[in-house]
């Protein structure tokens, strides 16, 4: 008998624990857990734009949140797909920079916002229109894109790294104010007062980057790959790379031997400012580039494709304005 009431304790110790470790996925639109809006970026970039606008009334998840984590070579987990199957708002960059968004959100119900669809240089986009009539375009371009070993399917002739746009990241802001506000009504004016404040932020960061632009304009800089791009046609920068160098090295692809002759030469013979570079990626040319530049004495500058921890948005733009700033004479 004592041995009958001892097992069947066990048992009911079993059932106790297995209860209270198991967890019920939040039906969609039902705000998650503890009442928040679920957003998931697929990097901190975006997540910190959410977290900025939304305040207490989101709880948000980035896939990629550390500069440890490499974007290129990045794979998503069984976790990552549950969180987007969970969310109530995902916020992707596109363009083929983190396609693998496309899986994890498969069969989700979840509101989507492409930050590449705002980009004025995307293929279809105007001034005013945006989002859902340009995903159909979207799928298409990255179906017959060129991809890379990284699984990346870039659309030609476009620059994917749209976060250093800051127009661009604008109407992202918008956006997501405007979908936060869709999907927790209650919190239209927080949404609406953080959005203010974010946008007065990114004008300012405009303002500083065409001021820039005066002072910089014509500059010679060598870019690694199209990392940088965006910010540094901004600040009026003039990229001198040769062509085929900044493709071959973001595709994970050897430099032809040629080009990066033609690279080194242009270090050697002082005809660049400054070599901007990817902090997180990078390879053998990059780096004989990278040590020619530090021997001729010409600056290296390196972005990063995600914000340090607690660094707003704002924080890493000026920080990355502050740095292309130096190369005025």
């Amino acid at each position: 008998m004592q041995k009958r009431l001892a097992a069947l304790a066990l048992a009911a110790a079993s059932v106790i624990v297995l209860s209270g470790c198991s967890t019920t996925a939040p039906a969609q639109g039902d705000s998650g857990h503890d009442g928040t809006v679920q957003v998931v970026a697929s990097t901190n970039v975006y997540g910190s734009l959410a977290a900025e606008i939304g305040g207490d009334r989101v709880t948000v998840t980035s896939l990629i949140d550390s500069v440890s984590k490499d974007p290129h070579s990045y794979e998503a987990s069984a976790r990552d797909r549950l969180a987007v199957q969970q969310a109530d708002l995902v916020i992707e960059n596109g363009g083929g920079y983190d396609s693998f968004m496309e899986e994890l959100r498969d069969g989700s119900d979840a509101t989507v916002i492409t930050a590449a669809e705002f980009s004025h240089d995307y293929p279809g986009a105007t001034d005013d229109e945006h989002g859902e009539e340009h995903a159909d375009e979207h799928e298409d371009h990255d179906e017959h894109g060129d991809h890379d070993e990284h699984g990346h399917s870039h659309i030609e002739g476009f620059n994917e790294h749209v976060w250093f746009d800051a127009h661009t990241i604008s109407h992202v802001a918008e956006q997501i104010a405007a979908d936060l506000t869709e999907l927790d009504p209650a919190g239209k004016t927080d949404f609406a007062t953080n959005a203010k404040k974010l946008a007065d932020e990114l004008d300012g960061i405009e303002t500083e980057l065409d001021a820039l632009h005066e002072k910089l304009e014509g500059t010679p800089v060598f870019i690694t790959e199209p990392l940088p791009g965006l910010l540094a046609a901004a600040a009026g920068l003039d990229d001198v790379t040769p062509d085929g160098f900044a493709s071959a090295v973001e595709e994970g692809n050897d430099v032809a031997p040629a080009t990066l002759l033609e690279a080194l030469d242009l270090i050697k013979q002082d005809k660049v400012s400054a070599v901007l570079a990817n902090a997180q990626t990078g390879g053998s040319e990059t780096s004989r580039v990278e040590d020619a530049a530090k021997e001729a004495g010409i600056p290296v500058l390196t972005f990063s494709e995600l914000l340090e921890a607690d660094q707003s948005y704002a924080e890493w733009m000026r920080a990355a304005i502050s740095d292309l700033a130096a190369l005025q004479k």
